[in-house]
């Protein structure tokens, strides 16, 4: 499984919409992803697993997958500013 690590840059962090964002895209994975931040880890496709990590900006979070075009994807989601 491959991981990729990432700083948050959306300026409230993964609140309701930028969670829906990542959420909705780890849905169309090809196989399972997590994200993860510090000891804790769950489900990528799950709003409320990923807003229950309370993420902030300039948080960093670990994304995994099989799936190498999806972990692009939700690298890209992650290093965008949502709140601009």
């Amino acid at each position: 499984m491959a991981e990729r690590t990432v700083t948050v840059q959306s300026s409230h962090g993964l609140h309701a919409r930028p969670a829906a964002l990542f959420a909705q895209a780890a849905a169309r994975a090809a196989s399972p992803v997590t994200v993860a931040k510090g000891d804790k880890q769950v489900p990528a496709a799950s709003i409320l697993s990923v807003i229950s990590l309370g993420v902030s900006q300039g948080d960093q979070v670990t994304i995994a997958s099989d799936d190498e075009a999806i972990l692009d994807e939700l690298e890209q989601l992650l290093a965008t500013d949502h709140d601009a």
